[in-house]
């Protein structure tokens, strides 16, 4: 018996979810109580089956005196117990994409919908909260606080929630196999455990979504394909849902439904018929 187990959420079907920038369907037929939009792009009409739903987004960023297209016209729905990978040639689009879905970002024109929750109409506060409950997120770069020990990194989302809860943190690091590093600090640890830290930390309040964005960009390959593992238990075991950024092609082999981007749009996806949950 695991020693710590997150609130089981249970996994959904996969549903097609994009169209490719040209204008023509992915491979996969169109799943009954789907939609598409006016650009012809593919969504799921039930709401309460996605923990993500991005409608007709537009992203442009000020350079000089001109604007520059990040995002055009994107349109995807992430379901519930989904493990999205997200890829594409630097400039496609998506890391603007995944600051969107996270909140980190807002867009030009569209709506982004998380868990329910309309994001582009909440104030910063209210956002602050949505992102502390219901998103996890990993960095390429780890962003843990140097002064502080792997356990105390660990309940830092859940002081900001008025949550004090040790143990948690404790059941959290054992989880992802640091029982035994618990009071060591950043600098104590290597690559890969650091990244294991920001994971645990990630998953503190028991958020229904993960966003990671190049998550083992710094790492080795046998460590990222660690990392990988762990997160596929964490997606099949516990139904949190994962929507991910890679360059790396053998990373995006661990999710269930890989989309490709380009130029500000999405150009292609592909269901993996190893990993689908």
């Amino acid at each position: 018996m695991p020693l710590f187990k997150l609130k089981t959420r249970n996994p959904v079907p996969v549903a097609t979810g994009a169209t490719a920038a040209n204008g023509t369907k992915a491979a996969n037929q169109m799943p009954v109580g789907t939609r598409a939009n006016k650009n012809g792009v593919v969504g799921t009409a039930q709401h309460g089956d996605n923990i993500v739903e991005i409608d007709d987004v537009y992203k442009s960023f000020i350079m000089g005196k001109e604007a520059v297209p990040a995002l055009r016209g994107v349109s995807i729905n992430v379901k519930r117990g989904e493990f999205l990978c997200l890829m594409g040639p630097s400039g496609s689009g998506k890391t603007t994409l995944l600051n969107i879905i996270g909140g980190l970002d807002t867009p030009s024109r569209g709506h982004v919908m998380v868990d329910g929750e309309q994001v582009v109409s909440l104030n910063e506060e209210k956002l602050a909260r949505l992102r502390l409950k219901k998103m996890g997120f990993v960095f390429q770069s780890f962003n843990l606080l140097s002064s502080f020990t792997a356990l105390e990194n660990v309940q830092v989302p859940m002081v900001l929630l008025g949550n004090r809860n040790p143990k948690h943190a404790e059941e959290l690091l054992r989880l992802v196999g640091l029982g035994d590093r618990m009071t060591h600090y950043p600098s104590e640890l290597s690559g890969g455990q650091q990244q294991r830290v920001a994971i645990a930390r990630a998953l503190a309040n028991d958020p229904p979504l993960l966003i990671g964005d190049e998550m083992t960009g710094d790492l080795d390959t046998q460590t990222s394909f660690e990392v990988m593992d762990l997160l596929v238990k964490l997606n099949k075991d516990n139904g949190t849902s994962i929507v991910f950024v890679t360059h790396d092609p053998r990373m995006s082999k661990f999710a269930s439904r890989v989309i490709q981007m380009r130029d500000g749009k999405l150009e292609s996806e592909e269901q993996s018929a190893v990993h689908n949950p």
